[in-house]
């Protein structure tokens, strides 16, 4: 392809950058007084990137001599990216404003779009060294958003955990890619391929492994998730909304990427650490949780947790999986953003937030509709029918099952049945127990998220599962891309 042809095909990106780069100038010149302004100026550039992906940069062709793929898998990645990255914009405004010490400042939504702009690349890799610098953009970004409160000191530790760790994850990460092209004398990944497919030698394989440990560390699977809980109790919680959203997405697609298309042909020797990934996170993010006070961490490991089952659907090593997969990302995210918006509702008196689980006691006589949302997200996120939650469970354990894999999909299974118990905490906290009064009521700087909880619940209803028949094709098309 031509030059030109290669921008068109990664026009959001281009979208993304351009409007962060002007919109920081906006932010230099206007200072504090643009945050309102930019805030919403970057989410009409995030919808705008949104549009941009209508085009050929959906049409599953490769730009920069296969470099970079536009194809569906990407485009349905990045509408999940911009959709959680848009809503982690959108309630800021009011957390910060009730948040004494710290204002939101117009650089937080910048960062946002940097982030989103490195998800894009991290989704749409053809080749381990964009994927890699993709990673790197988004963590950078990151690293600075998770220490943005900066007189809070909680914050600043989670910044400099991420940060710590982080660079532990990518030199591990950047081992492997040297260990791959070392060996297959590539980084593209149709040459990968070619190397795995034909007889892998120790070398790549233990590239395999380092690479797969290094984006086990994105995905927070066990046994790489130690910053997790952390990181979303201490980073401010519209942050944690991307973290536990935007930037699982982008991580979880990435993982598919590099399985599926880069190195496919070894399944049988990534299949079993994907496995072993996928039971120790479902295992260990439903017997820590129990124990938690802090709902900010009970969430962490919630979010441990369903990493788990998403990878069910990569352990099958089939398009089917990829699609439940995709499927199971989708309510996922609908569920978690719903949930972190009830938290952003916790709050006392004073405006500061309020964490513990114990301030949710009696939470149905006095906030009867947030605790009936929280309910449903708590239930949904359980897997309990009627409710959306219970179908891409249903949809990983199956594909598992179809690929021959039914102690797998057993063993998922029953961590979902020990993981509901702390679901089910919460809920028996807030309808059971004496009201502790702590949590006060609503006010006019709520409306926009109590109609963004509303949306959310009304989707993971059971009148969500009238997307299924729509959403099906969809998934099944972009997971074809990969094969």
């Amino acid at each position: 392809m031509n030059g030109s042809s290669d921008l068109v095909l990664i026009l959001p990106e281009l979208v993304l950058t351009v409007g962060a780069l002007v919109l920081m100038l906006v932010a230099a010149w206007g200072g504090q007084a643009s945050t309102r302004a930019v805030s919403w100026a970057s989410v009409a550039v995030l919808i705008g990137a949104g549009i941009a992906l209508a085009g050929p940069a959906s049409s599953g062709a490769d730009a920069f001599d296969g470099l970079f793929r536009a194809d569906a898998f990407a485009a349905y990645a990045k509408v999940l990216i911009y959709v959680a990255t848009a809503v982690s914009i959108i309630v800021a405004p009011a957390f910060f404003a009730r948040t004494s010490g710290d204002d939101l400042r117009p650089e937080y939504p910048v960062l946002m779009l940097l982030a989103a702009v490195g998800m894009g690349m991290m989704v749409s890799a053809g080749d381990m060294l964009v994927l890699y610098v993709g990673l790197e953009l988004q963590s950078l970004a990151a690293y600075v958003l998770a220490s943005f409160m900066r007189r809070d000191t909680r914050s600043a530790e989670a910044g400099l955990k991420y940060f710590v760790l982080g660079a532990l994850a990518s030199g591990i990460l950047l081992y492997g890619i040297s260990l791959v092209y070392g060996f297959s004398g590539s980084t593209e990944f149709d040459l990968i391929a070619a190397a795995y497919d034909a007889t892998p030698g120790t070398g790549l394989l233990i590239g395999l492994v380092f690479v797969f440990a290094g984006i086990a560390f994105k995905i927070a699977a066990v046994p790489f998730h130690m910053w997790t809980p952390d990181v979303y109790e201490g980073a401010p919680t519209p942050v944690v909304v991307s973290f536990a959203t935007a930037q699982k997405v982008a991580a979880v697609a990435l993982a598919l990427r590099v399985a599926l298309d880069a190195m496919g042909p070894a399944l049988l020797q990534w299949q079993q650490i994907v496995i072993f990934a996928s039971l120790a996170s479902i295992l260990f993010g439903a017997v820590a949780a129990i124990g938690q006070t802090n709902i900010k961490r009970l969430l962490a490991y919630s979010s441990i947790n369903n990493v788990g089952f998403a990878l069910m659907g990569l352990g099958a090593g089939t398009s089917e999986g990829a699609a439940a997969v995709l499927s199971y990302m989708t309510v996922y995210v609908v569920m978690t953003l719903g949930s972190f918006l009830v938290v952003l509702q916790m709050r006392g008196a004073d405006g500061e937030p309020i964490e513990s689980i114990a301030s949710l006691s009696g939470l149905s006589r006095t906030r009867p509709g947030l605790a009936a949302a929280f309910a449903m997200f708590m239930f949904s996120l359980a897997g309990i029918p009627p409710l959306l939650g219970f179908y891409p469970k249903l949809a990983v354990f199956w594909a598992a099952t179809d690929a021959g894999l039914f102690g797998f999909a057993v063993a998922g299974a029953v961590g979902s049945v020990v993981g509901a118990y702390y679901y089910l905490k919460i809920i028996k906290t807030m309808y059971f127990d004496p009201p502790a009064n702590e949590i006060v009521g609503r006010d006019a700087s709520s409306t926009l998220d109590y109609g963004l909880i509303a949306v959310a619940a009304l989707v993971i209803s059971p009148l969500g599962y009238l997307l299924i028949k729509p959403l099906a094709p969809v998934t099944a098309a972009a997971a074809s891309a990969l094969f």
